[in-house]
């Protein structure tokens, strides 16, 4: 705000310049130059203060004020000598509105963005990522009309070691709708400090944005963006809400059951990917997997968790197990009365515990946990949806727009990272206890 406002002062001082000096324009010349020259000089001087660098929320004003002043200086240059006549007061004021809009314009990553780089890693080794995207042969994209098929990007989060025929167990992340494969980067960087292979996989059309193989940016679909708004409208049948979200879960699954195949897959034979990402697939255990993602990932984790014998424990942040809701009939959802096969453990918002105990057994998650092998729930007080997520570290402007509760956003995250830590290392290492509190704050 400072450097804007700075920006802007220079701006206007140069209208109110040009004016009393009455438009002359070798002089309008001679002033917009040592303006621009001021502007730079403000920049950079500001790099002296707590929170601004030469990172990707300040790199659009940089650039609008080196063009600026490069057009000014050549323009100055040419026509020093031989300008003449008188600037408007019109087009001082418009050529003044029109860098304060540009700089407001350049600015607004700033406003939106934190300068967060993650918090600090507890393990051992150093982390290396690597990605790519894989093609779903046996699927036709229903989002295009193409014909094209189903691609899933990967992403990979992994230690850096040297040592030959490391094996370290295999997590796999599910983000949220309108998500994005770095929804919890924390929680990659020190799961794979600690000695695990992660894979964050995006949801191309559920994602807020992805590529595919053309390099082309896939956004969120719009009629996916009206479906979950549909859902979560008040007096929504539910018979729509269980139609919406069992098609929703089907894609998801089918997309996370597909990578862990593509895994396998690779194990036994080459397949077409970088030298990078094929080292990350050796060291992966493709036998001891973990599942976990937040809301409408969670889901997803709880879902392929119950399809698969090597998946070994499930964490869902903050999600509806929508998947194990089978039908919805006479009132009522039917749920897998199936007894949970591995161990889950559901971390919530208060807000959502709270809901829980209000529904009792009417309410899904709480009969998954009941039926368990091993159900386990933990709350955190004063926390939002958004809060088992980076956004809020990243960008705290967006994350309170999705929801976010007053509870210290670091400590929130350094804490989920913490249980997920735990209860990964109990049951896919064997190492530790799962020792939670009924509530965090």
């Amino acid at each position: 705000m400072i450097v804007l406002v700075f920006m802007l002062i220079l701006e206007i001082v140069l209208a109110v310049w040009t004016i009393k000096t009455e438009g002359e324009k070798k002089k309008y010349l001679q002033n917009r130059l040592v303006i621009r020259s001021a502007q730079v000089a403000v920049f950079f001087l500001s790099m002296l203060l707590p929170g601004i660098s030469l990172d990707m929320r300040f790199k659009a004003l940089l650039v609008i004020l080196v063009i600026l002043w490069i057009y000014a200086f050549l323009y100055w240059l040419a026509k020093r000598k031989v300008a003449t006549g008188r600037l408007s007061k019109k087009k001082s004021v418009a050529k003044a509105i029109l860098a304060t809009v540009l700089f407001t314009f350049a600015s607004v990553p700033a406003f939106l963005f934190t300068g967060y780089e993650g918090l600090p890693i507890t393990g051992q080794y150093k982390v290396k990522m690597a990605e790519d995207i894989w093609v779903d042969e046996s699927r036709v994209e229903e989002f295009e009309q193409d014909g094209s098929k189903r691609e899933v990007p990967v992403h990979f989060y992994y230690p850096d070691t040297k040592a030959k025929d490391s094996q370290f167990p295999l997590v796999i992340f599910s983000h949220g709708a309108f998500g994005y494969y770095q929804s919890n980067t924390s929680t990659y960087q020190e799961l794979a400090s600690r000695g695990y292979v992660v894979i964050s996989l995006d949801h191309p059309y559920h994602s807020f944005f992805t590529t595919d193989t053309d390099g082309k940016l896939i956004t969120v679909d719009p009629g996916f963006m009206q479906e979950v708004q549909y859902v979560n409208e008040n007096n929504t049948p539910e018979t729509d809400i269980f139609d919406y979200s069992s098609k929703w879960l089907k894609l998801r699954t089918d997309d996370m059951n597909f990578v862990i195949d593509t895994i396998k897959l690779a194990k036994k034979k080459d397949i077409h990917t970088s030298e990078d990402v094929m080292n990350a697939i050796k060291m992966a255990d493709d036998n001891n997997i973990g599942l976990f993602g937040h809301s409408l990932g969670g889901a997803t984790s709880v879902t392929v968790g119950r399809q698969r014998e090597e998946v070994k424990a499930v964490i869902d942040l903050d999600g509806t197990m929508l998947g194990e809701q089978i039908a919805y009939e006479n009132g009522r959802y039917e749920f897998n009365d199936e007894p949970y096969p591995v161990p889950i453990l559901a971390v919530d918002t208060e807000s959502h515990h709270q809901a829980a105990l209000e529904y009792g057994d009417l309410y899904v998650n709480n009969k998954v946990i009941e039926n368990a092998v091993d159900g386990r729930e933990v709350y955190f007080k004063d926390a939002g949806h958004m809060n088992f997520t980076d956004l809020p570290l990243f960008s705290p402007f967006l994350a309170k727009m999705l929801g976010t509760g007053t509870i210290d956003k670091v400590e929130c995250m350094e804490k989920t990272n913490e249980i997920v830590g735990m209860f990964f290392d109990h049951y896919l290492k064997g190492e530790g206890e799962v020792v939670l509190a009924e509530y965090y704050e």
